[in-house]
């Protein structure tokens, strides 16, 4: 650490570590109102305490009824999706770099 950072700022896993385990998942919405939802595969992935890229093919999406061309909302959340009756865990996430790619090609092709 430089500067005069005090001792709870030096870690970059703050808050990480106490998160309460709690799946991890995004979900997508047409504006007609259908969503699908991706749960991440690591159901303690609330409590990685590492940057972890997460790439999420959008065919995954697709295969579940959404039309990739009228995407209208975007959500990332923890627990069960529209679960509302059993109150959730705890803790921090710090989300960044949220990107959509054209599919990857392989290095063979």
């Amino acid at each position: 650490t430089t500067g005069t950072v005090s001792p709870q700022w030096a870690n970059q896993d703050i808050g990480i570590a106490s998160n309460d385990t709690e799946p991890l998942y995004v979900a997508v919405s047409n504006s007609t109102g259908a969503s699908a939802v991706v749960v991440h595969d690591d159901p303690a992935a609330a409590n990685v305490d590492t940057w972890t890229e997460w790439v999420i093919p959008l065919q995954t999406f697709a295969d579940q009824g959404i039309i990739l061309t009228n995407v209208d909302k975007i959500a990332i959340g923890l627990g069960t999706k529209g679960n509302m009756t059993i109150p959730g865990g705890s803790g921090k996430m710090f989300f960044d770099d949220i990107r959509l790619y054209r599919p990857r090609e392989s290095a063979e092709e």
